[in-house]
């Protein structure tokens, strides 16, 4: 079973950057697929990141693409998400999740999701 926690949301100025990360526990984790969404109360998971296992492959959704960056840790047991030039619509709730397939990976259907954190952008 693999259990994710994130950190490192919090309150930024427009324009601004921050990095979350997640901590991810589980004797197969290197070999998951791990990702990004968001979410903002009364609204759907969104899709804003993921990235594949076995080599790295980065994917972003189009309101991210050239903002944000994906990594993992060395060890593969830590998720980041690099954010840049954030806006007040950046404003969410993200959430790392692992264990999808690629194919599925922009649909909120992993075995493994993170309580979430808190970014809020002000303008």
């Amino acid at each position: 079973q693999v259990q994710l926690v994130e950190s490192g949301g919090g309150l930024v100025q427009a324009g601004g950057s921050l990095r979350p990360s997640c901590a991810a526990s589980g004797s197969t984790i290197d070999r998951y697929n791990m990702g990004w969404f968001r979410q903002a109360p009364g609204k759907e998971r969104e899709f804003v990141s993921a990235i594949r296992w076995s080599d790295s492959l980065a994917t972003y959704a189009d309101s991210v693409k050239g903002r944000f960056t994906i990594s993992r840790g060395n060890g593969k047991n830590t998720l980041y998400l690099l954010m840049k030039d954030l806006t007040p619509e950046d404003t969410d709730r993200y959430y790392c999740a692992a264990g999808f397939t690629w194919l599925q990976r922009e649909m909120s259907n992993a075995r493994s999701w993170g309580q979430g954190t808190q970014v809020t952008v002000s303008s």
